[in-house]
């Protein structure tokens, strides 16, 4: 029997999805040849696809870290240089230590985020903007995923809870000196007496600035337990969904294996 034989109009092939073409000059081999080919170049554009999907958005990320640290790291040294401090009131030493404390902690924070986004930035914007799809190689954002994911993080999570107790410090600041003095003198008038064995109040608990700081961390708390909150199930949902994504690319890439040792069957039976 020949080896090359016209394949019938309609008739079913095994191993492809596929019927060969109405041509009747096209071997039998040469079509499967093609379809294989058509196949191996479909899935590497799919590949492709998914390389850039994931430059994309690792480049959307750089933006967004770098945008979010740069601003809120500015409105961090800001308060820092713009407080005054009332030098006649005296202020636990334990609030000026976490304040500080604080303050430079979330500065290092979102100026490391910023360095490592105006570092890896550039060369991803540099790829990005070549129209060639297999310039997409390239680009350093699979090898340093690691430092994007690191500064999308401190960025986002931990730069933003910062700023939050900055901003509950910085009210303890400014205004527990407000009113300090009347206080202090409204407790002098109503000081204990031999005759009578009450207490006296405490100075803070009658200032109007005291009442306003403990007014803004009341506010604050559960608005930093939302966030929390928040965070955690946005992460796990997009957890969620990439294990999703990878059961469905690893299934697609067995029908894709099923096909090709189809193919490959089909090869071998000429």
């Amino acid at each position: 029997m020949s080896r090359e034989l016209n394949v019938p109009m309609g008739s079913p092939v095994p191993g492809v999805s596929e019927r060969p073409p109405d041509n009747g000059g096209m071997d039998y081999r040469d079509w499967v040849r093609r379809s294989y080919l058509e196949l191996v170049s479909s899935n590497h554009h799919s590949v492709q696809a998914l390389s850039w999907r994931k430059l994309y958005l690792s480049r959307a990320k750089l933006k967004a870290s770098s945008r979010t640290s740069a601003l809120l790291s500015g409105f961090a040294m800001v308060a820092m240089v713009e407080v005054d401090l009332d030098v006649k009131y005296s202020y636990p030493r334990e609030l000026l230590i976490a304040f500080s404390v604080c303050t430079t902690v979330l500065v290092a924070v979102h100026l490391f985020a910023l360095l490592i986004s105006t570092c890896i930035l550039p060369n991803v914007e540099a790829v990005s903007n070549i129209h060639n799809l297999n310039s997409v190689s390239e680009s350093p954002h699979e090898r340093m995923h690691h430092y994007i994911e690191l500064a999308w993080g401190f960025s986002t999570a931990l730069g933003i809870l910062l700023f939050l107790a900055e901003v509950v410090l910085l009210c303890w600041v400014k205004f527990l000196p407000v009113d300090a003095g009347e206080a202090k003198k409204a407790d002098a008038s109503t000081s204990v007496t031999p005759s009578t064995k009450t207490k006296p109040t405490s100075p803070s608990a009658l200032s109007s600035g005291w009442q306003a700081a403990l007014a803004s961390t009341i506010i604050m708390v559960p608005v930093g337990v939302i966030f929390l909150l928040f965070t955690i199930h946005f992460y796990r949902s997009l957890v969620r969904h990439k294990t999703e994504r990878h059961h469905q690319e690893i299934e697609e890439l067995h029908k894709i294996k099923v096909q090709l040792d189809g193919h490959e069957r089909g090869l071998q039976n000429v």
